[in-house]
């Protein structure tokens, strides 16, 4: 397997770096639904400090990817039949403008949920090798209202996401290009 893209597929660093940040999604929003119904205790602090691990993973891996996708080009969009229709030229603005979106979320989800850890007058543990001490007093409002749009942003990532892997299915199944293979794993040209 190739480390580096080349013109017509994605590396396995840019893939492991786009299915790590998948998973670490999935896992962060999926805590984050279940996490104010687990009982108090220990399984609620187990459950918030994954969730929050998670969410520094996803910024870190996300700066990285885009350090990675500027020194590593990602290979040209798969030319298909339907490159012709009138509306193609929308499609593939959409496109970038999904992939603008996913990147923004990304960033500003994971970043929100700082906001709220601090908001709440709590320290920020990082991966529980230190803890970075909130930088304001607690205003519990305040935190309500982070959470909010928190939880939005989160949602709106999740779905902006869904539309991400719907459109590289339709790409496999009816366009019939590569777009979905050339970011698998152990699949080739």
């Amino acid at each position: 397997m190739q480390l580096f893209n080349s013109p017509t597929r994605y590396g396995a660093i840019s893939q492991s770096l786009h299915w790590s940040v998948v998973v670490l999604v999935v896992l962060a929003w999926g805590l984050g639904l279940v996490g104010d119904e687990l009982p108090k205790g220990a399984a609620e602090a187990v459950a918030l400090f994954v969730h929050i691990s998670a969410g520094l993973l996803v910024i870190f891996l996300t700066v990285f990817r885009l350090l990675w996708r500027g020194a590593d080009k990602p290979p040209q969009a798969e030319k298909t039949e339907y490159g012709e229709w009138a509306f193609a030229g929308w499609i593939g603005l959409g496109a970038k403008l999904a992939h603008l979106g996913l990147y923004l979320l990304l960033l500003a989800v994971p970043l929100l949920g700082i906001a709220v850890q601090f908001a709440r007058g709590k320290g920020l543990p990082v991966f529980g090798l230190f803890e970075i001490a909130s930088p304001w007093t607690a205003d519990r409002a305040f935190a309500r209202s982070v959470k909010e749009v928190h939880e939005l942003a989160a949602h709106g990532l999740m779905a902006l996401a869904a539309l991400h892997a719907i459109a590289a299915l339709i790409h496999h199944w009816v366009f019939g290009d590569r777009t979905l293979t050339r970011m698998l794993p152990g699949t080739r040209d």
